[in-house]
């Protein structure tokens, strides 16, 4: 698993900044996902928000990555602070999404949720760096439109390609 991880990097760090190397973002994730909770993928899980669909997206976040970005239609409910009980108003069989950076803390978090008894839980493969990678829009923590990503960190910032790198909302 760690060769794979410092390939995925490694051709990263290779790529032009400006250009999305898909192949090398999707093996990256896939080494950090044990795959116990079924994906869904950038294109699915936006034409589920374009159709209207009754779905859920939860942001597994932090609250300082939230606050600079996130998907218009999410709810922060949290990683190292997650609690179900974010999730009130959710019945446990509408179809719920989770999302982080890449897939990892979502899919700990959707798992989670499973465990609590939610039927139709799916972990967003690539995460919000894929939404965005993808053109998609993000809103900040006033809800308004923004070019900004919380990175995560320097070193996870090299998988952002369409947004600033902010740390801060604006």
């Amino acid at each position: 698993m760690k060769v794979l991880l410092t390939i995925a990097i490694f051709t990263a760090i290779m790529t032009p900044v400006k250009s999305q190397n898909k192949m090398g973002f999707d093996l990256m994730v896939k080494t950090l996902i044990s795959g116990d909770v079924d994906t869904l993928n950038g294109e699915s899980v936006a034409a589920m928000v374009e159709a209207g669909e009754e779905v859920a997206i939860l942001d597994a976040r932090e609250k300082k990555e939230f606050d600079v970005s996130h998907i218009a239609q999410s709810r922060f409910v949290g990683y190292e602070d997650f609690d179900i009980n974010r999730l009130e108003g959710i019945s446990k069989s509408d179809t719920v999404v989770v999302y982080c950076s890449v897939g990892k803390r979502s899919e700990d978090i959707a798992r989670k949720i499973k465990e609590a008894g939610y039927a139709n839980v799916y972990n967003y493969f690539g995460g919000i760096f894929d939404w965005t990678n993808r053109g998609l829009p993000v809103v900040d923590n006033k809800n308004n439109k923004t070019s900004c990503v919380h990175p995560y960190s320097k070193m996870w910032g090299i998988w952002v390609n369409n947004l600033e790198k902010c740390y801060e909302p604006r």
